[in-house]
């Protein structure tokens, strides 16, 4: 029996509900297979081995326990090992071979998605094996709003990262002023598809100018440098007089509200006491 007044009425909890907007789509790269592929790797392998930047790291020895007489034989000999040593150390210095191509290069998801956020870049190139596609597929709106050509390369970790001296090249960005890799943006550029994203319906100047060299096959490789530095020139012009993008084409889709309930079934955990009973 309740007595009066004792009792209280529990009032029910509001459900929490969250918004957030929704994307309704789905970002997928185009991957660059057959003989686009092939012909890519190769001008990158030769390219690179031809200008021969690769990074250098320093050795890393094991330290081990020595005994007496190794310590004494090793004091002995210090004096004649100290020269071949040092001339070793001289020949191969840790580090980049040529900082300043090195500089003409993004290497990496962060230093390609920092240098498209200021508008560096004239070509990207992610391989295919990296995972999860998160990775890199918030690389896919920010090259289509820089007009950026950029593509999925199968097998690109695997030919360039040992030329470079790394382990590993998910994603590889060509800088601006990039006046070693002229040649080879230039050939590159007509092999990557376009990219499709909904609100860009449309490609730009700067993508269509790398384009028109697909017409300039014949021409020799100095006289296809000269063309391709004019109309890098203008295109610095242009971009000095205007920064923004011409946004007179773009579609604007409708956003979409998605409301989320955290816990819509109200499973409570169990405590912790009960927990440590269950997992034994």
């Amino acid at each position: 029996v309740i007595q009066q007044g004792t009792a209280t009425l529990r009032k029910a909890k509001k459900t929490t509900v969250k918004t957030s907007l929704d994307n309704p789509f789905v970002f997928q790269w185009k991957t660059i297979d057959g003989e686009d592929m092939h012909f890519i790797l190769d001008t990158l392998e030769e390219r690179i081995k031809h200008i021969g930047l690769k990074k250098i790291e320093s050795p890393r020895k094991k330290k081990r326990s020595l005994t007496k007489k190794q310590t004494e034989r090793k004091c002995d000999a210090g004096i004649k090992e100290l020269p071949a040593e040092e001339a070793e150390s001289h020949q191969q210095k840790p580090g980049w071979t040529d900082i300043i191509i090195r500089r003409q290069l993004a290497i990496g998801v962060n230093e390609v998605t920092k240098a498209l956020e200021k508008n560096e870049l004239l070509l990207l190139l992610v391989c295919k094996s990296a995972k999860p596609a998160m990775i890199t597929s918030h690389l896919i709106e920010l090259s289509a709003s820089r007009a950026t050509p950029a593509g999925q390369v199968p097998r690109l970790s695997e030919t360039i990262a040992p030329l470079l001296g790394l382990t590993s090249v998910l994603a590889l960005g060509f800088k601006k002023p990039s006046d070693k890799f002229t040649e080879a943006i230039a050939a590159i550029i007509p092999k990557v598809p376009a990219l499709e994203v909904p609100w860009f319906q449309y490609r730009t100047e700067e993508s269509m100018a790398y384009a028109d060299t697909d017409s300039s096959e014949n021409l020799e490789p100095e006289e296809l440098a000269e063309v391709l530095g004019d109309k890098l020139t203008s295109q610095k012009r242009k971009h000095t007089e205007s920064n923004r993008p011409d946004l007179s084409n773009v579609i604007l889709q409708p956003l979409k509200i998605k409301k989320l309930i955290p816990n819509p079934n109200k499973i409570k955990k169990p405590p912790r006491k009960k927990r440590k009973a269950f997992s034994a």
